[in-house]
C-alpha cells in the first residue's frame, strides 16, 4: 500500500483527513510517524501559500507523497479577519480555543442578523513524485455559515471556530455534528475530492 504524509500537528484535523482518505487505497501516515518534529514556516499571505510552503517543506523531509492545509475563518463584519492569521490572530503564539471562540462572539455583538456572514476557508497542497518529477496540486475550498449570537457549550480542540458558526441550511452549529457528519460537509472534504485524480493516481 502506497503511504500519504498528512503534514499536521493538529490531532483533530489528523482525524479528520483519516476519516476522508478512507475511500482511497493509501496508508495515511502522521509526522509523529514519520519522526517529524521540525516545524514549517507559515508566513505567506494566503491559505493557498501557506499549504504549499508546508506540502514542500515536509515532502523534503519526508521523501513521501504529502499533503498539507492551511485554513481560517472568515468573518465579513470583521473585514475577513480572522483570515490567514485565525489562530495567531489575538497576537499569542498558541492561544486558548476558547478564547478565540469567544472573542469572535464578543466582537460581533450588535451586528445585525444580515450581517453575520462567515466561512470557513482552506486550501491544500499535494506534492508527490512520480516517473515524470515533482508534481503539486493547489485547491481551495471554503463552508459557509453564520456567526450566532453565542458559542456553542462545547468547543472542541483544534476547532474552535467550530463553534461560532452556524449552517443556515441545516439550523445547527457546526459544533453539534459528529465526527462523521461534519466530515462529509466540511471544506476538507472538498478539498479531498478536488485531489481526488491525484489521490487515486499515487495509490496505483
Amino acid at each position: 500500500m502506497k503511504e500519504l504524509l498528512i503534514a499536521t500537528t493538529n490531532p483533530a484535523k489528523l482525524a479528520e483527513y483519516q476519516l476522508l482518505l478512507r475511500a482511497f487505497d493509501l496508508k495515511v501516515l502522521s509526522l509523529r510517524d514519520r519522526q517529524i518534529t521540525a516545524e514549517a514556516p507559515e508566513d505567506a499571505t494566503t491559505f493557498a501559500a501557506n499549504a504549499s510552503i508546508k506540502a514542500r517543506f515536509y515532502f523534503e523531509l519526508a521523501g513521501i507523497p504529502t499533503l498539507a492545509d492551511d485554513g481560517g475563518f472568515e468573518v465579513d463584519a470583521l473585514d475577513g479577519a480572522p483570515g490567514v492569521k485565525s489562530h495567531r490572530w489575538l497576537g499569542v503564539a498558541n492561544p486558548d480555543d476558547a478564547l478565540l471562540a469567544r472573542e469572535i462572539i464578543r466582537r460581533m455583538e450588535g451586528v445585525p442578523q444580515a450581517n453575520r456572514t462567515a466561512r470557513l476557508r482552506a486550501a491544500a497542497a499535494l506534492v508527490y513524485r512520480d516517473a515524470t518529477g515533482v508534481h503539486e496540486e493547489v485547491v481551495e475550498a471554503t463552508l459557509d455559515g453564520i456567526v450566532p449570537e453565542r458559542c456553542y457549550p462545547e468547543i472542541r480542540k483544534g476547532f474552535p471556530y467550530r463553534s461560532v458558526i452556524v449552517l443556515p441550511e441545516r439550523g445547527r452549529y457546526l459544533a453539534e455534528l459528529s465526527d462523521e457528519e461534519a466530515a462529509r460537509i466540511s471544506q476538507r472534504r472538498t478539498l479531498v475530492d478536488k485531489l481526488g485524480p491525484q489521490l487515486a493516481h499515487l495509490a496505483k
